[in-house]
């Protein structure tokens, strides 16, 4: 694991693990651990080794948010010296990894960009989310560009409202996140999802993730027509060969690990 002033970096079976790494303010997104968040995204994406990308925190908390003592918005528009927080989600979302959040604390305001950004989420049950900033008499604009899709305006329209607090095993019912468990398990509730990822060919993951992208934004007639030709090219793929004639063979794919 190698360390740097706001982060931590490991890569683990598979995986890319970024930890937000300034547990005394809570993880909150200053300047300078936006800029390392987006390194070390940028370096996973990079590395034929890493399948997946995890992002946690060091305990207590998940991220509070903009860091509040940093100048206004530093963290979101840049402020000349980091990378702008957008810029930031749009790496998540635009990664060729599979990007997971382990909600390990509390996740408040900007902090559920993250959440809202990420692919598969998984939580601790009982840890505390809220979209806080009316609090504060500031809006989470940024980050509803990410949060909204999730929420839905029917949940949206009331956290955002109230700023109320909700827990990790709320955020699924809210569309939020995947999976909440026990805090104890949430190690090895990511793993697993690791596992499963690490079990699909590796192109057809980047491309799963770019379908469920790109389907969104298609009506039906436009999405049959680009689905049909991105099945076939697939199908004929090198990878797609290789799969086929495995289970034919009744073996793993050549990138499964062997036990």
């Amino acid at each position: 694991m190698s360390g740097t002033e706001a982060t931590l970096y490991e890569v683990a079976g598979g995986a890319a693990w970024i930890t937000l790494n300034r547990p005394e303010n809570r993880n909150a997104l200053s300047a300078v651990l936006v800029n390392e968040l987006n390194e070390h995204l940028i370096t996973a994406n990079n590395d034929p080794d890493v399948r997946s990308i995890v992002i946690t925190g060091s305990d207590p908390a998940f991220c509070a948010g903009a860091d509040l003592k940093s100048p206004p918005g530093e963290a979101i528009d840049g402020g000349g010296k980091s990378v702008p927080y957008p810029d930031v989600l749009t790496r998540i979302l635009d990664s060729q990894k599979p990007v997971i959040v382990a909600v390990n604390g509390a996740a408040f305001a900007g902090g559920l960009g993250l959440v809202g950004a990420a692919d598969i989420v998984i939580t601790a049950e009982d840890v505390q989310f809220s979209f806080s900033e009316v609090r504060i008499g500031v809006i989470p604009a940024v980050i509803s560009v990410v949060c909204l899709p999730k929420l839905g305006t029917h949940h949206g329209m009331k956290l955002f409202l109230t700023g109320e607090r909700f827990t990790g095993s709320q955020a699924v019912d809210f569309g939020l996140a995947h999976r909440a468990v026990p805090k104890d398990q949430l190690k090895s509730a990511v793993q697993e999802e690791i596992d499963m990822i690490n079990l699909g060919g590796p192109n057809a993951v980047v491309e799963c993730k770019k379908l469920v992208r790109r389907v969104s934004e298609l009506d039906i007639a436009q999405g049959f027509a680009e689905t049909g030709d991105w099945s076939v090219r697939m199908f004929k793929s090198e990878e797609g060969a290789e799969g086929m004639k495995a289970f034919r063979e009744k073996r793993k794919p050549s990138w499964v690990p062997e036990d």
